[in-house]
């Protein structure tokens, strides 16, 4: 009888990590093969979690370091963020000071008692544009001269990139262009110069490549191979709420693991683990461990769709506008409202949209394909041949209680 602990939304390894053994295999066949990799998956469906296990099992063998780049505004404080990572590892780390010679003499003496804060801001104020790309050049360099692979693990990149080149009022300009271009192509570069020395993973909780299409730099990722991480299937499901259920005292009755598996229409890992989390402390509140169908549909109406689940779920929501900025969001968040109150988003409705819509520099056709792209890129719709439709039951019905109690479809409308 398996069992298994609750991630509760954090990173898990080990024994919590769930399936995706088939996964693991190629993912980790690729980094021997020496491949670089741009790791894509809708949200929460365990990225993170992923390279977290893929570190664990290979930590004896490569020099792994994981870069959140999240907070990270340019090349420079990617630089910082890196070097930061590279501390911990004593004979790296020692080569490594030598780049930064010029700014550390002042703690040189007491380096290995100052604070990781205290360190990057002495790093940051030794970089500049002009001179964190030759830095980081020699930050490579060193990695592929180590006595083991290293494995680079760069995550959030996306978030990274899509602030360089748009800024806080989300408009590309020319010269946020040039920046994130110099970066792009700098990560692309070292990515081919030590090839086989230094594999990288790029990944991020919203889509890479969406966004550098946008500012017209795809070609600096072409030499990336996607591993795209996709939902777990039913079976794959419904064996973890059994081994949830068995680790909590869970006793769930007839059809209810199928039941749960239809009401979220797409498993991803996290929302599987969150429904299980609120029927869990449904059957606690009432002192009553035993679950039926019906516990879980007053579960999926009253937490899943309620207050408690958009939290969980707003960030779809917010994705959107970091994404398509807010000239495009208007038309995204009507598009998809209207496909969560009609059931799909038509062709007919399409075109009836674009009629409402005007864009600087652009027609509404041509932003409407844009917009199409970055969702089903980043997994809110997938198309039909009549049109699109939600590829999560659970997130449309989240999308439709939040947006579409005063929403009229299109084609419903009068002139």
């Amino acid at each position: 009888m398996e069992k298994l602990k609750m991630g509760d939304g954090s990173v898990v390894e080990g024994d919590r990590f769930w399936d995706r053994e088939e996964d693991l295999k190629l993912f980790i066949e690729r980094i021997d093969r020496g491949a670089n990799q741009l790791l894509v998956a809708q949200r929460r469906m365990g990225k993170t979690s992923l390279m977290a296990e893929v570190e664990r099992q290979l930590r004896d063998c490569y020099i792994c370091l994981f870069v959140d780049l999240q907070k990270a505004q340019n090349g420079a404080d990617a630089m910082v963020e890196l070097s930061l990572c590279i501390q911990p590892h004593k004979g790296l780390w020692e080569r490594a000071t030598g780049v930064f010679s010029n700014v550390l003499e002042k703690v040189t003496n007491i380096i290995e008692t100052v604070q990781l804060g205290e360190l990057g801001v002495t790093l940051r104020a030794g970089l500049t544009e002009g001179n964190w790309a030759d830095k980081g050049d020699r930050l490579f360099e060193i990695l592929a001269g180590s006595d083991k692979p290293v494995l680079l693990m760069l995550d959030e990149v996306p978030i990274m990139v899509n602030r360089m080149l748009k800024g806080d009022d989300y408009t590309i300009t020319p010269e946020r262009k040039r920046q994130t271009d110099k970066f792009m192509s700098w990560l692309r570069q070292n990515s081919i110069r030590h090839q086989g020395k230094v594999r990288i993973v790029i990944s991020g909780s919203i889509g890479l490549e969406p966004i550098l299409r946008q500012g017209g730099l795809s070609a600096t990722i072409n030499n990336f191979v996607p591993f795209e991480l996709k939902p777990w299937d039913e079976e794959c499901a419904k064996g973890c709420l059994d081994a949830l259920a068995n680790e909590y005292g869970v006793k769930f009755g007839e059809g209810v693991t199928d039941d749960m598996v239809s009401r979220l229409g797409c498993c991803i890992p996290h929302h599987v683990q969150m429904y299980f989390w609120h029927v869990y402390y449904h059957c606690r509140r009432r002192k009553d461990m035993a679950c039926s169908v019906d516990d879980v549909e007053d579960v999926y109406n009253s937490d899943m769709l309620g207050v408690r689940g958009h939290a969980e779920l707003t960030h779809y929501e917010e994705r959107l506008e970091r994404v398509l900025g807010k000239e495009q969001l208007p038309l995204a968040l009507e598009m998809l409202t209207e496909a969560a109150v009609a059931g799909q988003l038509s062709k007919e409705a399409i075109k009836a949209l674009q009629g409402k819509y005007e864009f600087e520099g652009v027609n509404a056709g041509e932003a409407q394909k844009e917009i199409l792209w970055v969702l089903e890129h980043d997994g809110y719709l997938e198309g039909g041949r009549k049109g699109y439709v939600f590829v999560s039951k659970l997130v449309k019905d989240w999308w439709e209680r939040r947006h579409g109690h005063f929403y009229t479809s299109i084609l419903e409308r009068g002139v």
